[in-house]
């Protein structure tokens, strides 16, 4: 089994060109191509701010193929992007099909494209259909993400656009084609108030499982952080994915946990995280299903 980790949290650090360095050295497979910075969204604001990173300008494809280049390199290769968020703002929606030309330029052959929370799966589908032939071309795949939305007064999650089995199954069913897929982020998926598990996640989406958004928390709170420290069973998300034989990339997505790290000790957290990556992969490579 081929891990992979995010790239958002490094590069805060030392900039994307060395975290890919620094994440082949570890020693991931692969890198997970974070393209937030190609729009700097104010949460506060609502809005998008301008911003001269390489990826909120005309230089995004060539930025792109400079990363495949370092990657390549370094013995690793892109396996998966996520584009910026939220697909309710406007601007970020029309900066998707250079997100998924990013995706493509990088080497990638997924884009975790996030549905709009507060949409029905037929609402959403209209986004991700008009997208689709775009991403066909670029030989991209999209990938939708269980998602949650937040009650401040239970301090519990409530549902979201495909924050339950059912409802994620009803975006893949409104799209229905092999090029919109699954991302299932196991942390959304553990917290309180969704009315799901991973486990349930894993085997309702089956065979349409084909990327992962790895990370612990409290059962509560979207932590996203390093796996083995909170409270997730990773036993049972394990056994669940042997079960239905995924064969996708062991994507981490722990980018919380690099926030105390700087630049003279950021490798060292780094390979914590690849560590722990290792430590999944081993876990499912090992696991015996009963009658097989």
């Amino acid at each position: 089994m081929k891990i992979s980790t995010e790239t958002a949290s490094t590069a805060r650090i030392v900039g994307e060109e060395k975290a890919i360095e620094l994440i082949a050295k570890a020693g991931f497979d692969a890198w997970d191509f974070s393209l937030f910075s190609m729009c700097n969204y104010s949460w506060k604001e609502k809005r998008v701010i301008p911003t001269d990173h390489p990826l909120a300008t005309g230089d995004a494809l060539a930025f792109a193929r400079k990363l495949r280049k370092i990657g390549e390199d370094c013995g690793i290769s892109c396996n998966q992007s996520h584009a910026p968020f939220p697909s309710s703002c406007k601007e970020i929606r029309e900066r998707y099909k250079l997100a998924l030309e990013c995706t493509a330029e990088a080497g990638g052959s997924i884009c975790v494209i996030h549905p709009d929370n507060n949409k029905s799966a037929e609402e959403n589908a209209e986004m991700y259909l008009e997208l689709l032939p775009f991403a066909k071309a670029c030989g991209v795949k999209i990938a939708t993400e269980n998602m949650w939305n937040w009650n401040s007064i239970k301090n519990h999650a409530t549902p979201a656009a495909c924050s339950s089995h059912e409802d994620f199954a009803a975006h893949l069913k409104a799209v229905n084609d092999e090029f919109f897929v699954a991302c299932l982020d196991i942390g959304h998926a553990e917290m309180k108030g969704l009315q799901t598990s991973s486990t349930e996640m894993i085997h309702a989406l089956s065979g349409k499982l084909q990327a992962l958004h790895l990370h612990d928390n409290d059962l509560r709170h979207d932590s996203h952080q390093i796996p083995f420290s909170m409270d997730i069973d990773f036993h049972a998300v394990v056994k669940a994915l042997k079960e239905i034989g995924y064969g996708g990339y062991f994507t981490l997505e722990a980018d919380r946990y690099l926030n105390d790290f700087d630049s003279d000790t950021v490798y060292e957290g780094v390979c914590n995280l690849c560590a722990s990556a290792k430590r999944l992969a081993e876990m499912y490579e090992t696991f015996e299903i009963p009658g097989k």
